[in-house]
């Protein structure tokens, strides 16, 4: 038997190859759209992918399963609940799934979406008991998935289906079984998911808190209460995964001069550019949206830009080009019709506009300073926290509009205003500012270290 887990940084995604190295055959589980690396592996382990199984239809990035359907002619399996539109094998809680001498035991564990399961899987080389389960979504190293995520009005009917999974499947497995699970670090599917990517059911029923002993009613008002901000497009994203993606073939660089790309943006596109700051904010094209191109890119984007626009890139490096497609396209960006291969220096040598400036970050202290003076230049201190967040502790005279709601309403800021945006730490609002730079505003502020460096500074919070 082989088991191979694949990782995506920044949305903390996990994904898995299982085969039997006998007989040749593989599964692979939770596919991301960059499916060549699980082609890549079993190719080199001289394994054929028969099988694509989703734990359930993700609503925090799409999935790859077509497109790796696509390429190797294996049937998808979803579990009969997800109400899959496209090709697939229903799947049901008792099925148990052959790959040669490794076994799929399929148990439907319901809670983080209705179609969850897990796969308990057995090498009957060694014996016939299941030593290790891939848990998908459902439950994490240090935490269990959250249940709100198809709506908040079935978050709490959900969250006692995850109470009972919890303690009628999963704490009735032995202590020695490995959990491996749909995410580690960084994604938003949990509260706090540890950044240890694998575990054991022993340890986690010693130290998860979502495994201590709670009676149903306590367990519904602890997994519903103090949850993150949700993925940016997460039910764009669960109804692209009901549909069936459209698989996006072979990715290749598509370079554009300033030629080819001025039609495209007299038609709408938008132009990424995702060149350091200190390069945006010596030059860079009018209306054009700066992201940092970090591993935090595909969860910042949905939150700055409508997926359905076309986009053009500007890269440091066109070898980043790659990279960048799939970073968007695992949010259902998926209409990147190039870079732009040509400098801003050819751009303004055309006659086209340039211009100088961002977003300003700032220390907490010189936004209080601002917030004192009380003159013209006082800003309007713009958190986008989730409401539990603030009503933690604000910025005095903050107004709340959690990222997820910006975009819409946006229409409510007065543009010529000066704008602070406030988070936790500083990266939520980096991308509330570059949302608001874009949309002309003339003077915005992003506070550095958010409220926590706010506090360690020794400046007041509200509570009210």
């Amino acid at each position: 038997m082989y088991i191979q887990q694949f990782f995506v940084d920044g949305l903390g995604c996990a994904s898995y190859l299982v085969g039997c190295e006998a007989k040749g055959v593989a599964a692979v589980m939770d596919p991301d759209r960059d499916v060549q690396k699980y082609l890549d592996a079993a190719a080199e382990r001289s394994l054929t992918i028969t099988h694509i199984i989703e734990t359930h239809l993700h609503a925090d990035h799409v999935s790859g399963n077509t497109d790796l359907a696509q390429r190797t002619g294996a049937t998808i399996y979803v579990h009969e609940a997800g109400r899959a539109e496209f090709p697939h094998q229903p799947l049901r809680g008792g099925e148990v799934l052959e790959l040669g001498n490794v076994r799929l035991h399929v148990r439907f564990t319901p809670g983080h979406t209705p179609d969850s399961v897990t796969l308990l899987i057995a090498d009957t080389t060694r014996g016939d008991q299941p030593w290790m389960a891939l848990t998908g979504d459902t439950l994490f190293v240090g935490d269990a998935g959250r249940p709100d995520l198809v709506g908040v009005e079935a978050a709490r009917e959900l969250a006692g289906h995850l109470h009972d999974t919890l303690n009628h499947e999963y704490l009735t497995l032995d202590d020695g079984v490995l959990v491996y699970p749909g995410h580690g670090a960084g994604s938003l599917c949990g509260k706090s998911i540890g950044s240890v990517r694998v575990s054991t059911i022993g340890y986690e029923r010693q130290h998860n808190p979502a495994l201590e002993p709670r009676d149903k009613a306590e367990f519904v008002d602890f997994a519903t209460r103090d949850l993150p901000e949700q993925p940016g497009n997460h039910q764009r994203i669960k109804a692209a995964n009901r549909r069936g993606p459209k698989p996006l073939g072979e990715v290749k660089l598509k370079p554009l001069t300033v030629i080819e790309s001025l039609p495209h943006f007299r038609r709408g596109a938008a132009l990424l550019d995702l060149r350091p700051k200190a390069d945006y904010v010596e030059k860079h094209i009018p209306g054009s949206v700066h992201l940092t191109l970090d591993d935090q890119l595909s969860n910042r984007v949905g939150f700055v830009l409508p997926p359905e626009v076309p986009l053009v890139l500007l890269l440091a490096d066109p070898a980043d080009y790659r990279r960048v497609v799939f970073s968007l396209a695992r949010v259902g960006f998926d209409n990147v019709i190039g870079y732009l291969a040509d400098s801003l220096d050819v751009w303004e040598a055309m006659g086209l506009p340039v211009t100088s400036g961002d977003v300003r970050d700032i220390e907490p202290r010189e936004l209080y300073e601002l917030i004192e003076r009380g003159n013209g230049s006082r800003p309007l201190v713009i958190d986008v926290r989730e409401p539990w967040e603030y009503a933690q502790g604000h910025v005095p005279g903050a107004e709340l509009i959690p990222l997820g709601e910006l975009m819409g309403r946006v229409n409510e800021l007065d543009p010529s205003q000066p704008v602070a945006v406030i988070c936790a730490s500083g990266s939520r609002s980096q991308s509330a500012a570059a949302l608001l730079g874009q949309k002309g505003f003339a003077t915005v502020y992003n506070v550095r270290g958010g409220t926590s460096r706010w506090l360690q500074s020794g400046l007041p919070l509200d509570r009210n």
